[in-house]
């Protein structure tokens, strides 16, 4: 009984996106191909490496390629991101390590989304805690981000720069300690570290409160907890947060806020109904 041959899942997946790409949209001549999209030398070219080592590439020799040679196959496959991911997944069994890319906008239908959440305050942050999008509920229960210059829409300068913000927080300083550590956390999970550099400096130079909480290099996670607030209509509220990945975005999370019970829930339907 003959020995079966291990499937080359990369070279599968490079040849197969290889074939998918017009030869004449990059440059290269029609002529006559025996197969569609571009030759191996030709997607060799376009990544600065040898044909040779390519081919083995697709045929499953030579070993793995470092990191590098991934990232510049993937540009000269013009692979998306999600592709590029599963390429990096095929030879080293994880995804790369990451690249902060902050998009300006949020798709319409994710604002439809947060739309659809009539009475509880919905944002969309950044992953250097930029606050990018939000619903009608966020600006009568929260902030009204809408009346805020662009770069005043960012948590961490709220946090520590606005003074109704911080009074209206039930313990500032546990909540601002938070807000530090799970900012740490998020721009190094996305790779943002070179991004937060000003901010961070920004604040440090402002702040004494801030500059001692960045110095203790505390790490937080923001999946989901409890949110006091003194609002100044509703008086002491309660609510839960949650918090959701962007499918597709990696630099974007949600954040819902819920009333914490039914009197909390009154108290919104009743503001937001009321507020023009």
């Amino acid at each position: 009984m003959s020995e079966s041959i291990p499937e080359n899942g990369l070279g599968t997946f490079l040849r197969d996106r290889r074939m998918r790409l017009d030869p004449v949209a990059f440059g290269f001549e029609a002529g006559r191909r025996r197969t569609p999209g571009l030759r191996r030398e030709e997607v060799a070219q376009r990544a600065n490496i040898s044909p040779t080592w390519y081919t083995w590439l697709e045929q499953g020799r030579g070993g793995a390629p470092s990191a590098d040679v991934l990232d510049r196959i993937a540009r000269g496959l013009m692979l998306t991101e999600p592709e590029r991911d599963h390429l990096h997944i095929l030879a080293f069994g994880h995804p790369p390590e990451p690249r902060y890319h902050q998009q300006e906008s949020i798709t319409p239908r994710l604002q439809h989304v947060l739309d659809a959440i009539p009475f509880s305050p919905a944002i969309i942050r950044t992953a250097t805690w930029d606050v990018v999008a939000w619903n009608r509920a966020a600006t009568v229960i929260l902030t009204d981000y809408e009346k805020l210059p662009i770069e005043r829409r960012n948590i961490l300068r709220m946090m520590f720069s606005d003074e109704r913000v911080r009074a209206a927080q039930d313990d500032w300083r546990n909540v601002a300690r938070y807000v530090v550590g799970a900012f740490r956390a998020d721009a190094a999970r996305a790779g943002a570290g070179a991004e937060i550099r000003k901010l961070v400096d920004e604040l440090s130079a402002s702040s004494p409160d801030f500059k001692a909480m960045w110095a203790d290099n505390e790490i937080a996670a923001t999946r989901d907890g409890i949110k006091r607030l003194h609002h100044a209509e509703l008086g002491a509220i309660e609510l839960e947060f949650s918090t959701f990945a962007v499918e597709g975005r990696s630099d974007l999370k949600m954040m819902v806020y819920s009333p914490a019970n039914s009197e909390v829930a009154a108290q919104f339907r009743s503001l937001i109904a009321s507020v023009r």
